[in-house]
């Protein structure tokens, strides 16, 4: 069984986000990059990340996704309510997310991006030195649909 995160359903729009492709900007390449990095770098120290992995940027709550495995998870930014298989968690802590269990994020009641990490971060495949996806440019993995598997 391959390990990670299958998604379920996104919301609005979830993406796979890091720092950014900063230094770019004469090949015409914006920095892109979450769109919040504070919590971005919080949600990964969490989990024992360096600061930049990526994660999943979630505007406006609404993703769902099971784990494959287990895995060590942390939730940022914009406050959301959070269950795991139906039972509430809190924010700004660790989760361990068992093996074929759902976590779930709902809608903030303030903010807009919430940032998902998972121990050992979101290993898609880098393109220009990163992971963020840059809806504007088209660079990196596609926005996240339903049925996409996370490495």
């Amino acid at each position: 069984m391959k390990r990670g995160l299958d998604v379920l359903h996104t919301g609005p729009l979830a993406t796979v986000q890091d720092l950014g492709r900063p230094g770019l900007a004469a090949l015409g390449v914006g920095v892109s990059g979450a769109a919040d990095p504070v919590s971005l770098r919080l949600a990964n120290r969490a989990v024992g990340n360096p600061a930049g992995a990526a994660a999943i940027e979630a505007t406006l709550g609404g993703l769902r996704v099971r784990c494959r495995g287990g895995v060590f998870a942390a939730v940022t930014g914009a406050p959301v309510p959070l269950l795991v298989d139906g039972r509430p968690e809190a924010p700004y802590s660790v989760l361990h997310i068992p093996d074929g269990a759902e976590l779930t994020m709902g809608a903030p009641p303030a903010g807009l991006r919430s940032y998902l990490a998972v121990r050992g971060g979101i290993a898609v495949p880098p393109v220009l030195g990163s992971r963020a996806t840059d809806t504007l440019a088209g660079l990196g993995p596609a926005p996240l649909k339903p049925g996409d598997l996370l490495p």
